[in-house]
């Protein structure tokens, strides 16, 4: 599909190749705290908000949950290129936004503001935005909004959803924590343990131990996210990976590593939790973002400040 017809190509910026880029589309809730604003396009309709967000337009949006992600990630780039001046393999953020373009200056200017490298701002009044992600070439989508997210997981696009709150910014270098089952891996084992209970998947993780788990929606942003890191000694890189997972070690973290030793996906550190709280964990990590499936775990999450992005 076409471009849509207001797509803002950010000429201060230098544009990346989609075709090798790792190409990041984020919503407007999802990097900035539109909240306020949010709630009276809910009670006042669109053309109220429109006139607030041109009255606003020279006024920056506070930050939002996924903005210390968009900064680690520019780092990224920028240690990249310090190590390859022609490397093509970068982070590419657009803003995907329900904006209309007059409504979206404050947009364009907010991230100026705080100069951040964003290389398109899309302008879409489709009901569905999301129908314009393939053909950005997008491998991660994050929105504030739960319909959005589930249509672009139904597209075939690495997606989840950010809870607004208040994020203290991490320091470098990128921090990426992701959950094992549903998330990274596909939800098989969960499935068992839904049925059988811990006993019956404990017996099929054993049977299976030789078997790689099968991909989770999360996966091939992972493995893009682990291609750009091994550009770097371990020592070095700007990009560190986590898996902290429910599973335990002892019964059923064998499978686990094996399988991520057979995606060739490299992880810095592994915590296998065996169904404890994962919020004081998170807390050390201090990750730029942690994705998981499980509702409770992105509330431990947040309850320690840690930018959290539930894959449903």
């Amino acid at each position: 599909m076409a471009e849509p017809e207001s797509t803002v190509i950010n000429t201060n910026v230098k544009q990346k190749d989609p075709s090798t880029a790792l190409v990041i589309a984020v919503t407007t809730r999802a990097i900035f705290n539109l909240e306020e604003e949010h709630k009276l396009y809910l009670e006042k309709g669109k053309e109220e908000y429109t006139r607030h967000q041109q009255a606003n337009q020279d006024k920056p949006l506070p930050p939002g949950t996924a903005f210390a992600f968009i900064q680690a990630v520019q780092y990224v780039n920028k240690k990249i290129l310090e190590s390859n001046p022609a490397e093509r393999d970068l982070f590419d953020i657009l803003v995907l936004s329900n904006n209309s373009p007059e409504s979206g200056v404050r947009i364009i200017n907010s991230a100026k503001h705080y100069g951040l490298e964003i290389s398109k701002f899309c302008f879409v009044s489709d009901e569905d935005s999301t129908q314009y992600l393939k053909s950005h070439g997008v491998k991660l989508f994050l929105s504030a909004d739960r319909t959005d997210v589930c249509n672009a997981l139904c597209r075939g696009v690495s997606a989840a959803l950010v809870f607004q709150q208040e994020v203290q910014a991490p320091s470098t270098p990128l921090r990426v924590v992701f959950d094992g089952d549903a998330v990274l891996f596909s939800d098989e084992t969960d499935q068992i343990f839904q049925e059988q209970g811990l006993e019956g998947a404990v017996q099929y993780e054993r049977a299976m131990e030789s078997i790689p788990i099968g991909e989770g929606p999360l996966k091939a942003f992972a493995m893009h996210l682990g291609k750009m890191r091994k550009k770097f000694g371990q020592e070095r890189s700007p990009i560190r990976t986590y898996l902290v997972t429910a599973r335990s070690g002892r019964d059923m973290g064998i499978r686990a590593i094996k399988t991520l030793r057979e995606w060739g996906l490299p992880i810095d550190e592994a915590f296998f939790m065996d169904g404890a709280p994962k919020g004081p964990i998170l807390a050390q990590i201090q990750p730029h973002i942690f994705f998981d499936d499980g509702l409770h775990n992105i509330q431990g999450a947040q309850s320690v400040g840690v930018p959290s992005a539930w894959v449903p």
